[in-house]
């Protein structure tokens, strides 16, 4: 698992030296639950050199003295420096001394405690209630979509994969009422969607469909390869996914066809909390199993399994 052990890293916080001490302007999170996301496994494949304490979706509660203590939160996972370029021109989720909560030079959720500084949290309203409030980092990174794309509701959309976060990206789109197509290769996954009157079709049966938005989930190279058939020419292509080695595309063709073709990834959190509280998304169906803490290599061994939606750990 690429040296990293959760029974090992369970004792990272119970050293005897006494509870962790946060650095000025950084709160004390004692974690409630944390989820296991795509990222976190593929950290165990070696996608990204990183070495500690995995894991950046989670709700916790401020053990801190001050305004924030006993706050139950959920934090962003960017940590920037506030005096990089990227800083500068507004964009702190690329600062260029960033760290990452879990990813990049920063322990992460899949512990007793974290560390994040105050600016990064944010309160869960009271009608959150814990399962949900662990969707909010992956659910913020759905409505990241709307952010960067304007779509209309005379727009057609289709949503490639039907994985966590394609799960939640498809729910976020209906929201705008788009014409909106949701692909996987799962029947009883895509019923989550129909459930909520999202249209839904497995890739094996997919309708004539030439899509002005094409946002792609799967994280594979033939993934990738079928949103680009689904686009017409001035299509804009939404990658939501990381992709473990290289891809070929034919850059002819997006030269060709004026394709837009822009990443996504992390999202803002107060409006995915919004929709948690106004009922606006549903996600405690996608949680297919829990685990406590101790048992947290089983947690990523379950997760790793194909098909499975969220699995959770549960520090209580």
């Amino acid at each position: 698992m690429n040296g990293i052990w959760l029974e090992d890293l369970h004792a990272t916080f119970r050293t005897g030296l006494g509870l962790p001490q946060p650095p000025p302007g950084e709160a004390l999170v004692r974690v409630l639950k944390a989820g296991i996301c795509n990222t976190d496994l593929e950290l165990l494949r070696g996608y990204y050199p990183f070495t500690g304490i995995p894991g950046h979706e989670f709700v916790g509660v401020v053990e801190s003295s001050g305004d924030w203590h006993g706050r139950r939160v959920c934090g962003e996972i960017n940590i920037a420096c506030g005096t990089c370029s990227q800083c500068r021109a507004g964009r702190p989720t690329h600062c260029e001394r960033r760290t990452t909560l879990g990813l990049i030079s920063r322990h992460g959720a899949f512990a007793e405690f974290l560390m994040l500084p105050f600016q990064n949290l944010h309160p869960v309203p009271d009608s959150v209630s814990d399962d949900e409030a662990v969707f909010t980092e992956p659910l913020a990174a759905a409505v990241e979509i709307l952010e960067q794309v304007h779509v209309r509701p005379t727009d057609a959309v289709v949503v490639l994969g039907d994985g966590k976060l394609g799960l939640l990206c498809a729910q976020v789109l209906a929201l705008t009422g788009c014409n909106l197509l949701a692909l996987g290769k799962h029947a009883e996954k895509l019923a989550l969607l129909a459930a909520r009157g999202i249209r839904t079709a497995l890739i094996t049966d997919t309708p004539p469909f030439r899509a002005d938005v094409v946002v792609e989930c799967t994280g594979s190279s033939a993934g990738f390869d079928l949103a680009c058939q689904f686009l017409r020419p001035r299509g804009t292509l939404v990658l939501k996914s990381t992709y473990a080695g290289s891809l070929t595309v034919n850059m002819s063709r997006m030269a060709v066809d004026e394709i837009t073709l822009i990443g996504s990834r992390c999202g803002p959190f107060a409006p995915a909390l919004e929709l948690l509280a106004r009922r606006r998304v549903e996600v405690r169906s996608l949680i297919q199993a829990r685990y406590p803490l101790q048992a947290g290599v089983q947690a990523l061994e379950h997760a790793r399994q194909p098909g499975v939606l969220k699995v959770v750990i549960d520090m209580a």
